[in-house]
């Protein structure tokens, strides 16, 4: 199977361009540490093949975070995507309640996409669509942005998946070609990701049109949680809670929700941390 990669790519005889993600490895790192049922597992997976997707696009160093809250079965999802398309996301169940497909696990949710460009980061409302996740990104490019998309998301536990087309700004396009487009996308199944889903695939949906392929560019799982950064959550919690915590447990174990990576403190940790005029833990590479 083809290496994690974004594919973008433009038509030449068309005021269209797009981009292509597959992840098997990355998207399996980011599954390893929890216990997803399958429609979490999909909607997960939806969100982090479009929030790749937004992301490829950015032209400065920053980074898309696609957030959802609800009163439902979904209680919320996180994912976000740098510039580098280091990737990392979780989902959270309320669990007591259940939901048999989308719009039971989304109602009443409320969706954000930020765009982070380390100053003044930009969000976006994005309104749930009954149908899917990739229907309601469709209706933001569309009515917030004014960037017309066809967006096809595929997910399941060894594969996160997808395709978006945009029409360039300015440009008008044949309705005809934009409605053929989008039927040739939603063409997109799991077994295009079985062989080299790259240059072959993208030839393959679009045959009768001239497509310029650009350099793929390689996605990754990455956290970005340190020791530093949980003490910070230690310190926040105060210091008369975190020495209850230790009383009573005799440890502290801080687990982080996106990869799984654990933490304990002792006596000693608690103690010190605490501490005035302390030499703070360095940084742990994940």
């Amino acid at each position: 199977m083809a290496a994690d990669t974004v594919i973008p790519f433009g038509f030449e005889s068309l005021p269209v361009r797009g981009a292509l993600i597959h992840m098997s490895q990355s998207w399996q790192r980011m599954l390893r540490d929890h216990d997803y049922d399958q429609l979490f597992t999909e909607t997960l997976g939806h969100a982090a093949a479009a929030t790749g997707l937004i992301a490829q696009s950015l032209k400065f160093e920053g980074a898309v975070t696609l957030q959802i809250q609800s009163p439902s079965a979904l209680q919320m999802l996180v994912m976000q995507c740098t510039s580098d398309l280091e990737m990392r996301g979780m989902a959270v169940a309320d669990t007591d309640k259940t939901a048999a497909n989308f719009p039971e696990l989304t109602n009443g949710a409320h969706c954000a996409v930020t765009v982070d460009n380390g100053e003044r980061p930009y969000q976006g409302i994005v309104e749930i669509a009954e149908e899917s996740l990739a229907a309601s990104l469709e209706h933001y490019f569309s009515r917030s942005v004014q960037v017309p998309s066809h967006i096809v998301l595929l997910a399941n536990e060894e594969l996160a998946a997808g395709i978006v087309l945009q029409q360039v700004a300015g440009q008008p396009i044949d309705e005809d070609d934009w409605n053929r487009l989008k039927f040739l996308i939603e063409t997109l199944a799991f077994g295009d990701f079985e062989g080299e889903a790259g240059l072959e695939l993208i030839g393959k949906l679009f045959a009768e049109d001239d497509v310029r392929v650009y350099e793929p560019r390689a996605v990754n799982f990455r956290c970005r949680c340190s020791a530093r950064k949980t003490e910070d959550v230690l310190r926040m919690l105060g210091e008369d809670e975190a020495r209850e915590t230790l009383a009573e447990l005799g440890g502290i174990e801080i687990i982080c929700e996106y990869c799984g990576h654990r933490r304990h403190f002792d006596a000693v940790d608690v103690e010190r941390l605490f501490s005035e005029n302390v030499v703070p833990a360095p940084d742990s590479v994940q």
